[in-house]
C-alpha cells in the first residue's frame, strides 16, 4: 500500500507529497526529524524494540482510518477513487476528483462515474478501507529486513481492531445524530439500520432527513404530538417524488446492451472481465430494471401512502427509544436542550452538493466569484443554524461594494 506522507516546510525536502515505499532501512530513520504528527514522536520514545515500534505505527494507522471512514458514513460523503495510493499514514485521504455528497440516500451511490463496478461504492467504503490497510501491511513485511520486525501474521492481528474501531466510532456518532445523549444501548444500530433503510425506501434526502429530526419533542413534553405530527410532515418533504424515483432506477445502460452482457455473462464470464463489466455492474442493473418494472402501476398517491406508513412506523420506534432515553430523569427540559445542541453539532445544515458546486464553478467561469464566496462561507459553518442563506448574501454583497470602494481610492 503506497502511503502519502506531507512533509511541510522542511528545510531539505521543502513542501512536497511524497510517496512512501518500505526500503530495507529504519522507517522511523527516514522520517523523524521532519514536522512529523505527535503520536509518531511518541510511539518512537516509548518503545524499545524496533518490533514494537512499527507494530504501534501500524495500530495507530489502522484506527485513525477506522475513525476517518465512520466520519464518512455519518455525513454520507463518498470519497470515490479509495486506491491504495490516495490514502496516508496519517488517517486522512487524498486525490479528491470525483467525491461527492449524497443527496438522497442510497447505499449504493457512487460518486465516481468510471467506477462501473461499484467498487468504491458508498457502502464499500469502510471495506475498501480494510483492504488498503491489509496492502500496507504487505508491503511492510515485503522487505527481508522489515519481515524480520514486523511479520504478516502481527499486522494482520493487529488489522483486526478496525472493524471494532469503525463499529464503535460509527455508533458513537450515530447516537449523536439521534439525540441520544444519556444512554448507549447495545439496540441502538437496529435503530440506525431502520432508519437508512426507512430512507432508501422513500427516497429521503440523506442530510435533511437526520436535520428534521431535532424538530421531535421529548415524549411526556406538551408539545410532543404534535411535533411529531410536524416531522412527520417534513420527512415527508424530504422523500423523493415517483418520478425521481423512477429518474434513479433507470438503468445506465442501454437495454438491448444490457441484454446482452447477461447473455455474455452466461456464457462466457471471462470475456465479461476482459471487457471491462464486472458482474456486480450487470446485477445492480439487473435490479434497476425489475425495480423500475415495479414502479409502473404505481401512483403518486400510492407513493405518498407507502412513505408515510414507513416514517410513522419509525418515529414510533424513534419514540420509544427516546422515552428510555428520558427514564428517571427529572428535568426533561434540560436534557431536550443538550439532546439539540448534540443533534445540531453532528447533522450539518448544508454540504457541498453536486447542483451547488456547479452553479459556483459556472458563474466563476464567466468571472463572476460572488457565487463561490457564498457557498464558502456557508460551509465555514454547516453546522450553524443560525446561518441563513439571506445572510450571507447580504454580507458578501456589502464585502463586494468595500471592495469597489477600495479599489476606486
Amino acid at each position: 500500500m503506497s502511503m502519502k506522507l506531507l512533509f511541510t516546510d522542511h528545510e531539505v525536502f521543502g513542501r512536497q507529497w511524497t510517496t512512501f515505499s518500505p526500503k530495507p532501512l529504519d522507517l522511523f530513520v527516514l522520517i523523524f526529524g521532519m514536522k512529523i504528527p505527535y503520536w509518531l514522536k511518541m510511539i518512537y520514545k516509548t518503545n524499545q524494540s524496533s518490533t514494537q515500534k512499527y507494530l504501534e505505527f501500524y495500530r495507530e494507522v489502522v484506527l485513525s482510518t477506522a475513525r476517518l471512514v465512520a466520519e464518512w458514513q455519518a455525513v454520507g460523503f463518498c470519497h470515490g477513487v479509495l486506491n491504495t495510493d490516495n490514502m496516508s499514514i496519517l488517517g486522512l485521504t487524498i486525490d479528491y476528483g470525483p467525491y461527492g455528497f449524497m443527496d438522497r440516500f442510497d447505499q449504493d451511490y457512487i460518486c465516481n462515474g468510471s467506477d462501473d463496478g461499484g467498487r468504491y461504492a458508498f457502502n464499500k467504503q469502510p471495506s475498501m478501507c480494510k483492504w488498503n490497510l491489509k496492502k500496507f501491511a504487505e508491503a511492510l513485511s515485503g522487505y527481508t529486513e522489515l519481515d524480520q520486525v514486523l511479520p504478516l501474521e502481527m499486522s494482520l492481528t493487529v488489522l483486526e481492531e478496525y472493524e471494532e474501531e469503525y463499529q464503535k466510532c460509527f455508533l458513537q456518532k450515530m447516537r449523536k445524530k439521534f439525540g441520544l445523549v444519556r444512554k448507549q444501548l447495545e439496540t441502538d444500530i437496529d435503530l440506525v439500520d431502520s432508519f437508512l433503510q426507512a430512507m432508501q425506501d422513500t427516497g429521503g434526502d440523506y442530510t435533511n432527513c437526520f436535520r428534521c429530526l431535532n424538530q421531535l419533542d421529548l415524549p411526556g413534553a406538551d408539545t410532543y404530538h404534535t411535533s411529531m405530527e410536524r416531522v412527520t410532515n417534513m420527512l415527508m418533504a424530504q422523500s423523493c417524488t415517483l418520478e425521481e424515483l423512477k429518474n434513479t432506477c433507470k438503468p445506465r445502460m442501454d437495454p438491448r446492451e444490457l441484454m446482452m452482457i447477461v447473455m455474455l455473462m452466461q456464457t462466457n464470464p471471462d470475456l465479461l472481465a476482459n471487457l471491462g463489466k464486472g458482474q456486480h455492474m450487470v446485477v445492480k442493473e439487473m435490479e434497476k430494471v425489475e425495480k423500475l418494472k415495479q414502479l409502473q402501476g404505481l401512483t403518486e398517491q400510492d407513493k405518498k401512502n407507502k412513505d408515510l406508513k414507513i416514517w410513522s412506523a419509525w418515529l414510533e420506534k424513534y419514540s420509544d427509544r427516546l422515552r428510555l432515553e428520558c427514564k428517571d430523569m427529572q428535568d426533561i427540559e434540560e436534557l431536550s436542550k443538550t439532546r439539540v445542541t448534540a443533534m445540531n453539532s453532528n447533522n450539518p445544515k448544508y454540504i457541498l452538493r453536486n447542483y451547488i458546486a456547479h452553479n459556483a464553478i459556472t458563474c466563476a467561469e464567466k468571472g463572476d466569484f460572488s457565487e463561490v464566496r457564498r457557498v464558502l462561507k456557508l460551509l465555514e459553518h454547516p453546522y450553524d443554524d443560525g446561518t441563513q442563506v439571506d445572510d450571507v448574501t447580504m454580507q458578501l454583497e456589502q464585502h463586494n461594494i468595500e471592495s469597489s470602494s477600495s479599489a476606486e481610492q
